[in-house]
């Protein structure tokens, strides 16, 4: 379907044509904040410190407070994120635990 300003975008959460600029609009309300223990925002790439110390289940170690862990990713979650650490693969914590460099 189209029109003078151009071609709409069917939204398969509500079964709408919608033009492209109310979806951008629907993109951007749907966007999940990530947030730190302290408040701050948290997005693709940041490094972020543990503020506590965290036994890892399944790894059998801990994760020592002050522990930099760099380059994380967001997961959808408001609460949790994916990180990466030399000796832990698939590493997944809870934002509440961790404090934005």
């Amino acid at each position: 379907m189209t029109t003078d300003s151009g071609e709409y975008v069917y939204d398969e959460a509500t079964g709408e044509w919608l033009s492209p600029a109310d979806a951008a609009a629907r993109t951007e309300a749907s966007q999940v904040v990530v947030r730190d223990a302290v408040g701050n925002a948290l997005a693709d790439g940041d490094s972020v410190t543990l503020i506590k110390d965290l036994a890892v289940k399944g790894a059998g170690q801990t994760l020592k407070r002050g522990t930099v862990i760099k380059s994380i990713r967001l997961t959808g979650d408001e609460q949790e994120i994916d990180c990466r650490h030399p000796s832990i693969k698939g590493l997944v914590l809870r934002a509440e635990f961790v404090r934005k460099v």
